[in-house]
């Protein structure tokens, strides 16, 4: 199970970090995601960052977030986190934490997700 935490409501240029806790079994090895979506709108790929071994620890961003957001890991509390600096209104929408075999940005590719956890920023 991926549980997801740490949204609330903030001023736009404001920060938030989420976390993603699992629990159940190991996501070591499993590329992590975060997702987001706004009402009415369809859900999409925010960041991720790839499971341990030989190639781990790469990102991946959203054009939208790049140089604001930053995903990491840390494998020993089974945890990713996503540190949202500079947030802006539009960042506003539920995000959700998922676990993938692969470092993907689409959604279908993903196998496992958290019940997401709401961020509202204000203006």
């Amino acid at each position: 199970q991926l549980q997801a935490s740490g949204g609330g409501l903030v001023q736009a240029g404001g920060s938030l970090r989420l976390s993603c806790a699992a629990s159940g079994r190991t996501f070591s090895g499993y590329a992590m995601g975060w997702f987001r979506q706004a009402p009415g709108k369809a859900r999409l790929f925010v960041a991720a960052i790839s499971g341990s071994g030989g190639s781990g620890g790469r990102t991946s961003y959203a054009d939208s977030v790049k140089g604001r957001f930053t995903i990491s890991r840390d494998n020993a509390k089974n945890t990713v986190y996503l540190q949202m600096d500079s947030l802006k209104p539009e960042d506003t929408a539920r995000y959700y934490c998922a676990a993938s075999t692969l470092l993907t940005a689409q959604s279908g590719g993903y196998d496992y997700w958290g019940q997401g956890t709401q961020v509202t920023v204000s203006s």
